[in-house]
C-alpha cells in the first residue's frame, strides 16, 4: 500500500514542478492561468463531492464528523491568515507547503477507501498541484533566478508524498474516528475550491471558456468515475 501511493504521488509532484519551470521560462497570462484555475476547481469539488462526501455521511458518527469539520475549517481559515500576515516569498512557500501537505493527507485517506479513489483523488490533486506550480513561480520576480524557482517549488511539491504517509497511517483507527478526518478532508478541499482557486480566479475579467474550463473539469472527473 504504502508502494503504491508513494509512486502515486509522482504524478502530481511532477506537475508542480513541471508547471513551475514553465512559468519561470515562459510566464502565462492572467486568463490562462484563471482558466487552469477554473479547471482545477471542477476537478477538485467532483473528488471531493464523488469521493469523501459519501465516506461523510454514511459514517454514521455525527460528534466525530462535526469535529473533524471544525478543524478543518479552523486549518484553513488559520492558513489563510498566516499568508496573509507574513506575506512574501518565505511566507508563501510556508503556506503553500502546509496546504500541499494537507493535499497529500487527504490523498492518503483517498487510498484507504480503495485505489479506485485513490487515482481519482491523484487526479484532481494533480491538476491542483499544476496551479500550484504556476501560481507559486509566478509570485517570484523577474530578479529571482530559474533553477532557484524550480527548486522552491519542488521543495513545496515534496509535502505530498509525506501527508499522503501520514494519511496512511491512520489506517487502523476505528471507523467512528477515521470519519473525522474524512470530514476534515472534505472540507480542506471544499474551501481550497470556494476560497482559493475560485476567488484567485475571478481577479480577471470573466469569458465564457473559464465556467466552460470549471464544468469540464468536474463532469469529466464524475465521467471518469463512472467508467472506472
Amino acid at each position: 500500500m504504502f508502494q503504491t501511493v508513494l509512486l502515486s504521488t509522482i504524478i502530481p509532484v511532477a506537475a508542480a514542478i513541471g508547471g513551475g519551470a514553465a512559468t519561470a521560462c515562459w510566464p502565462p497570462s492572467q486568463r490562462f492561468r484563471s482558466i487552469v484555475q477554473h479547471l482545477a476547481a471542477g476537478v477538485v469539488f467532483a473528488a471531493a463531492a464523488a469521493e469523501l462526501l459519501p465516506d461523510v455521511i454514511h459514517a454514521n458518527a455525527p460528534w466525530s464528523t462535526l469535529l473533524g469539520a471544525v478543524i478543518g475549517v479552523l486549518t484553513m481559515l488559520a492558513l489563510e491568515q498566516s499568508e496573509a500576515r507574513f506575506g512574501g516569498s518565505v511566507g508563501m512557500t510556508v503556506v503553500a507547503g502546509v496546504d500541499v501537505f494537507v493535499d497529500g493527507f487527504v490523498l492518503g485517506l483517498g487510498f484507504l477507501q480503495g485505489a479506485k479513489e485513490g487515482l481519482l483523488l491523484t487526479i484532481a490533486l494533480t491538476v491542483e498541484l499544476l496551479f500550484l506550480g504556476l501560481s507559486v513561480a509566478g509570485a517570484f520576480g523577474s530578479g529571482t533566478s530559474k533553477p532557484r524557482i524550480v527548486a522552491v517549488t519542488t521543495g513545496i511539491a515534496m509535502a505530498m508524498p509525506v501527508g499522503a504517509v501520514v494519511g496512511l497511517l491512520l489506517g487502523g483507527l476505528p471507523p467512528s474516528i477515521l470519519s473525522g478526518f474524512f470530514a476534515f478532508g472534505l472540507v480542506a478541499l471544499l474551501y481550497l475550491v470556494t476560497e482559493e482557486l475560485l476567488t484567485e480566479a475571478h481577479e480577471v475579467r470573466d469569458t465564457p471558456m473559464m465556467p466552460v474550463a470549471f464544468f469540464v473539469g468536474f463532469l469529466g472527473l464524475i465521467y471518469l468515475e463512472e467508467f472506472l
